[in-house]
């Protein structure tokens, strides 16, 4: 089995906004192993979560190829496709996307559950491993900042997705609650040998993956 889980190349996207053509992805060429953890850097409007979103399947390049665990994102259906980044993929955006009406315990369960199982002891273990095996019952209202951001992240690996992607993931969160998040993400990807592909503004953060790779005029730049 090839070392490497996820492959981008000639990756090309732009946007018309009014008169302005943006031209935000210019080629880019990218590979990453499993179990590698990557942070993409770059100036703010690089388009580095353009590049995260097509990576993982939510956004057609207008052209270039993604192939994830083999598989040609862009050449599947739109129910494959959707039935991959269920299973197979995992996701910590900024904002965190709980759905108000539903507990913690129900809000980690739920992609499993639409994927047609419950999952309930697994989402109870992954709520332990954030932290929060005391606020299963909790709706989001009664969770801080910090601990939305932990049910996210419990959500994103119930359905044990080979590789994780984040978008800012503390970008709505204070330092000290941020780092935190970070260490927990860091630790649980870690932990489970999943690859972890995350867009981030802070060179601290960057720091500690094992590479970074820095986005700049639509072009991918290697960095240590």
């Amino acid at each position: 089995m090839s070392s490497i889980q996820l492959s981008a190349r000639g990756l090309r996207q732009s946007y018309d906004l009014g008169e302005s053509h943006l031209e935000v992805l210019q080629g880019v060429d990218l590979d990453v192993s499993r179990g590698e953890v990557v942070f993409l850097r770059g100036p703010s409007g690089a388009g580095k979560s353009t590049l995260l979103y097509i990576l993982a399947g939510l956004e057609h390049p207008r052209s270039g190829s993604v192939a994830f665990e083999g598989e040609q994102l862009f050449g599947l259906g739109r129910d494959r496709l959707a039935t991959l980044r269920n299973r197979r993929m995992g996701f910590v955006f900024q904002s965190y996307f709980l759905l108000p009406e539903l507990t913690a315990l129900e809000n980690v369960m739920l992609p499993a559950m639409l994927g047609g199982t419950r999952r309930a002891d697994e989402a109870r273990c992954l709520l332990g491993r954030v932290g929060l095996s005391g606020r299963l019952n909790h709706l989001p209202s009664q969770l801080s900042g910090g601990e939305q951001q932990r049910v996210a992240i419990a959500r994103s690996l119930i359905n044990d997705p080979g590789i994780l992607f984040a978008d800012e993931p503390t970008g709505n969160l204070d330092a000290a609650t941020g780092a935190g998040i970070i260490d927990l993400l860091l630790g649980l990807a870690r932990q489970d040998g999943r690859t972890f592909v995350a867009v981030t503004h802070d060179p601290a953060l960057a720091s500690l993956g094992d590479r970074q790779l820095f986005l700049k005029q639509g072009l991918l730049k290697g960095g240590d």
